[in-house]
């Protein structure tokens, strides 16, 4: 049985299945396509696209999954973006289900005693987590967009969570690097000490009382989490570990539907996530100031020299302006706009590089298995991309006890201490202060692209990175690259401080390396690094999907980086 697991792990992602709906005037997709990181997430959507249900109960079903097989990156304590296309209406939705804060949760309570961050209670234990936003948004997916019931589409999550599931190599090492923490909380230590020790690579993980809350969901909806048992658990949990929540708050959270974001580039036409997440603002501005250039046409080193000043600019911008906006006035107008873009393009000298003002000192620590994407394409030509996330590694650490439910450390997003970089190494202001019931910033940018030719859906985890990586993404569906191809592209990152490029293992030539330092970018390389650091290996877990429908053919890519149930699998189409 062993075996047989270990060779589903290395298979995912492509799964091509006839559906009825198109008008015949429209041209269809020859199937449909899932990509996500674990192959039971993507086998969970396509049982569920095989029983009648659309690309939206699909991504129910594979979203629930992941938050079953995904501890490590997301789940219900956590929340994510969920970014639409119905193609009945054509109508593009962008369905923000990111975590909110808790009433008792303002800057103070985030500070030591000398006024400094107080790191571990941001990121570890009941002040970090915000309230859940997972649970409501696959509520609102089956209710507004799905044909089956809630319970149908979240059976596959249940039985996962019920009967288990082989663990992997990076859930060990994952739960190894977090164990001092988890194991501070009766209710975590009662789910992954079950047998007295840390699940081991090829166990099999079962959660009772994670299938248990999943069926409450299942059965009542909303209410099922975030009234009731449920949510009375969730209340009890926090506060015995110190923390304040409270029921009202719990039953007063809503999902926002928000209008997407939206730019052109070159013959694209870019839709992508709105704040709370800054990924779209700094797609757009990055995008906006690289249109005049033929980077396909350049040398390596003034390509990504151009790249790399574009990202600097956009993530200074990042720093003071982007929040939630139902609290702060985000002038998105201003930070899109094609002159906006060219007055920061003016600033860029084609030969030095432009310092950043000022040196935090920090190193940008790594995030590849915090957050989770998949992307859904069914075939009518609906269309999901969805981000979804629990922040660090395991969140904060805490199970409520009795409700399987691993509680994300969100509340770290936020500028706790204005001017201070949170784990992510990036810094925020007022903007993004803490308030009851605000959304905390976000990176996360689920992405459609659409030419008159192309469609593409992509998206990544990755912290601070996921902007850059879903920026090289678009570049590379820009140059005609397919999906498998963009998946696997390398990858380096600049987000204005630490004023340093840093690279992926063999990103960049060395000869590009030389000669970017020395137009005077520092550039980090990993097999430089002399004590192993974090930045050694490689980030991200992009899911991409390309449909070509002058060819009329179909595709998805995975993420080559990992191995936790990548690959592709392909089942023809009936269509011809």
């Amino acid at each position: 049985m062993r075996i047989f697991f270990s060779r589903l792990l290395i298979c995912t992602v492509l799964l091509f299945l006839p559906l009825p709906g198109f008008a015949a005037e429209q041209q269809p997709p020859p199937g449909a396509a899932i990509a996500s990181a674990h192959y039971l997430a993507t086998a969970a959507g396509h049982e569920i696209l095989a029983r009648g249900g659309n690309a939206f109960d699909a991504a129910i079903a594979v979203s629930s999954t992941l938050a079953v097989v995904e501890p490590i990156s997301s789940g219900l304590g956590g929340g994510g973006f969920f970014l639409l296309h119905d193609a009945q209406t054509g109508n593009d939705i962008f369905l923000d289900a990111r975590e909110t804060s808790p009433i008792a949760a303002t800057k103070e309570k985030y500070l030591t005693a000398d006024g400094e961050l107080d790191r571990d209670r941001a990121t570890n234990g009941a002040w970090a987590a915000g309230i859940p936003g997972l649970p409501a948004a696959l509520v609102h997916l089956a209710t507004q967009h799905g044909r089956l019931p809630l319970s149908e589409s979240l059976a596959p999550a249940i039985r996962t969570a019920r009967d288990g599931f082989p663990v992997y190599e990076r859930l060990v090492k994952g739960y190894s690097s977090r164990q001092a923490v988890m194991e501070r909380y009766p209710g975590t230590r009662a789910v992954f000490l079950s047998s007295g020790k840390p699940l081991q690579t090829g166990d099999i993980f079962r959660q009772p009382d994670l299938a248990a809350t999943l069926e409450q969901l299942a059965a009542k909806g909303f209410d099922g989490f975030y009234k009731g048992d449920v949510a009375n658990k969730l209340v009890a949990g926090v506060n015995a570990q110190g923390g304040q929540w409270t029921a009202a708050e719990l039953a007063a959270y809503r999902v926002k539907i928000r209008s997407p974001l939206r730019f052109r580039y070159h013959n694209w036409d870019i839709v992508t996530a709105p704040p709370p997440s800054s990924g779209g603002i700094a797609l757009a501005q990055i995008l906006q100031i690289l249109e005049p250039y033929k980077l396909q046409d350049m040398d390596e080193t003034r390509r990504v020299h151009l790249i790399v000043e574009a990202m600097r600019r956009a993530y200074r911008d990042r720093t003071f302006y982007p929040g939630d906006p139902d609290f702060v006035k985000v002038p998105v107008k201003l930070l899109t706009a094609p002159d906006y873009a060219a007055g920061l393009r003016s600033g860029i000298h084609p030969e030095k590089a432009t310092p950043s003002t000022a040196l935090s000192g920090q190193p940008t620590p790594l995030e590849d298995e915090e957050t989770t994407h998949f992307s859904v394409m069914d075939g009518e030509g609906n269309l999901v991309a969805a981000t979804q996330t629990v922040n660090l590694l395991y969140g904060s650490g805490l199970i409520a006890p009795g409700t399987g439910v691993l509680l994300n450390n969100e509340m770290d997003d936020f500028a706790l201490r204005p001017g201070t970089p949170n784990a992510f190494g990036v810094m925020g202001y007022e903007a993004n202060a803490p308030q009851p019931g605000k959304r905390m910033l976000s990176s996360m940018s689920p992405t459609f692209m659409i030419s008159n030719q192309k469609t593409a859906i992509l998206g990544t985890p990755g912290g601070s990175r996921i902007i850059t990586m879903v920026l090289l993404g678009i570049l590379g569906f820009d140059n005609g690259l397919g999906a498998q191809d963009v998946a696997a592209l390398p990858r380096y990152h600049h987000q204005w401080l630490p004023d340093v490029i840093d690279t992926e293992p063999e990103a960049l030539s060395q000869d590009a390396v030389m000669a970017l330092r020395k137009m005077g970018h520092a550039v980090t390389v990993p097999a430089e690094n002399k004590d192993g650091a974090a930045s050694s290996h490689s980030w991200g877990n992009l899911q991409t999907i390309l449909w070509n429908r002058a060819a009329g053919t179909l595709e998805a890519g995975s993420d080559p980086r990992h191995d936790a149930g990548k690959g592709t699998v392909i089942l023809k189409s009936d269509k011809q």
